[in-house]
């Protein structure tokens, strides 16, 4: 595989992850507005990203940026680099493990159980276990992962230079908003979770069996990721003992 096919791949693979993060983020930040913009969005991007297509564009963009991640993570000659650069491959290789349970709770429920994702449902089962703020941060590493490497990506190119501003405010007050949307949306569901129709809907949750279902799938997947990450880690730590020898 050629350098340039393998600059291609890992730049189109990162601008679909960076524009699935993106709308997600502009999705919490419609909660400025309403909770009912908010959730009339996520419909929206239901349709797209639950669709065939969107699936396949979606988690093979995915498949593709971790294969990329973690051969480059081994070819490497050394880790001693800038910190900006570790930092952006920690936040790259951190965020499977925090997006992990994400998307077996939304998209893998939604598939097996027909658990719709609404905003309704899943802010109300983060006020329960009192996790709002973990979910708040799920996001960032890979928003600033995504935002580093495109940073790098164009840098030299001329209308970059000329609209690197507009990349920079975007990339601050997008996650800020997405927060303040979010929060703002807790708050509202919190006060509505008062009434009986509410109490009735939090109670609208998968049976236990279910969810030590998705539990062990998530634990499966995780330690199949870390199994991945750890073989590269001991690959490179042979290859550098053949070295020495």
């Amino acid at each position: 595989m050629t350098q340039q096919l393998i600059h291609t791949l890992r730049l189109g693979s990162g601008l679909v992850l960076w524009a699935y993060i993106a709308t997600h983020l502009l999705n919490h930040a419609l909660g400025l507005w309403s909770l009912a913009a908010a959730e009339q969005a996520l419909r929206l991007a239901i349709v797209v990203w639950h669709s065939w297509l969107g699936t396949l564009v979606l988690y093979g963009a995915f498949a593709v940026h971790l294969a990329l991640a973690l051969t480059g993570l081994y070819q490497r000659h050394t880790l001693r680099l800038p910190w900006m650069e570790l930092l952006r491959i920690a936040f790259g290789l951190s965020f499977p493990l925090l997006l992990v349970g994400h998307a077996i709770t939304t998209r893998v429920g939604y598939e097996w159980y027909g658990l719709l994702p609404q905003y309704q449902r899943v802010i109300t089962s983060l006020i329960s276990s009192g996790s709002e703020g973990r979910q708040i941060a799920l996001l960032a590493p890979g928003w600033l992962h995504g935002c580093m490497g495109l940073n790098i990506a164009f840098r030299h190119r001329g209308f970059y230079q000329r609209w690197r501003w507009l990349f920079v405010t975007l990339a601050i007050a997008l996650p800020l908003a997405s927060a303040a949307g979010f929060l703002l949306m807790s708050q509202e569901i919190a006060l509505l979770l008062q009434t009986p129709d509410w109490q009735y809907l939090a109670a609208k949750r998968l049976s236990k069996a279910d969810a030590d279902s998705l539990s062990d799938l998530r634990d499966q997947v995780l330690s199949i990721y870390g199994g991945l990450l750890l073989a590269v880690l001991l690959a490179r730590t042979v290859r550098w003992v053949r070295s020495k020898l």
